[in-house]
């Protein structure tokens, strides 16, 4: 049975527990606000890049361009975004567990190589027997657009160079700071609508094909970008949840030990009582 100093010191370190949880908190939810503002900034430019891209694929042949042209193989090039650190819940296993079912529904897991953002990916994949072709951490502070324009040049190129047929994209799309949903996005080929409603005519200057050469890049470039910030804003959200909850486990868990610690102390006191009453009583004898 624990003693009186045990729980004592017990409560200390729940509290100071309490006290970091706490501080986690205020610091995701800091991180999350300037997220959720890089996400709604970058929005426009992203939709408007859609619809010229939409217009411009749906306009041209798919052998335009090899970004644009399907591929009889069946090796695939999978890009998981995760974070470098954990303490934010399910956040990390939710993402592997889409890439998972990915991999068992292709039934081949051999035609599939991985590209890992994030050390927690690459820590879980790495105890696989899958092929993991880059990996790279997700860094500190916020997204840069380096970062994406970095991997997006590298998947565009390898793409080119026929390494793999197809490339797709799990991240973790932003909803709310208690909401975080898993996306698997196909990248490569990229493939138009069936069906654009045209509300803009464009001049193409110097041709459709020489456009498509130059904004198809940055627009996986831009998907990329997207991603790491909708991964990046859900990662915040999730943690800022986490430590709340953590932080209101905590105060319950300091409740229930001072309730213990005072009936213990309760009853310390009544056996003294007890023994100093019994005392007297032999001493009258």
């Amino acid at each position: 049975m624990p003693s009186l100093r045990d729980i004592k010191r017990r409560i200390k370190s729940v509290k100071n527990t309490q006290q970091i949880t706490k501080a986690m908190k205020m610091v995701a939810a800091a991180k999350l606000k300037r997220a959720h503002d890089d996400i709604v900034a970058a929005r426009p430019y992203t939709q408007k890049m859609l619809d010229i891209i939409n217009s411009l694929a749906s306009r041209v042949r798919p052998d335009a361009h090899p970004l644009l042209s399907k591929r009889e193989g069946s090796r695939v090039e999978l890009l998981i975004l995760t974070s470098d650190r954990g303490l934010c819940g399910g956040f990390n296993s939710n993402l592997i567990r889409t890439a998972e079912g990915f991999i068992r529904k292709s039934g081949n897991s051999s035609n599939i190589t991985l590209n890992l953002v994030g050390k927690k990916g690459k820590d879980y994949f790495k105890r696989r027997d899958l092929t993991i072709r880059q990996e790279r951490p997700v860094g500190s502070g916020r997204p840069k657009y380096a970062a994406a324009a970095e991997i997006g040049k590298e998947i565009v190129d390898s793409y080119i160079k026929e390494s793999f047929d197809e490339t797709y994209l799990i991240y973790s799309e932003f909803k709310s700071a208690l909401s975080q949903q898993p996306v698997l996005q196909r990248l490569l080929p990229i493939e138009p609508p069936a069906e654009v409603e045209e509300t803009t005519e464009y001049i193409y200057e110097p041709s459709q094909e020489a456009i498509l050469a130059d904004i198809l890049p940055k627009y996986i470039e831009m998907q990329i970008f997207k991603a790491l910030l909708e991964t990046s804003a859900s990662e915040h959200g999730a943690r800022m949840a986490a430590m709340d909850s953590a932080t209101k486990n905590a105060k319950e868990m300091i409740e229930g030990l001072t309730l213990r610690y005072n009936r213990l102390r309760q009853a310390a006191i009544t056996k003294e009582l007890m023994e100093i009453i019994g005392g007297a009583e032999a001493l009258k004898g």
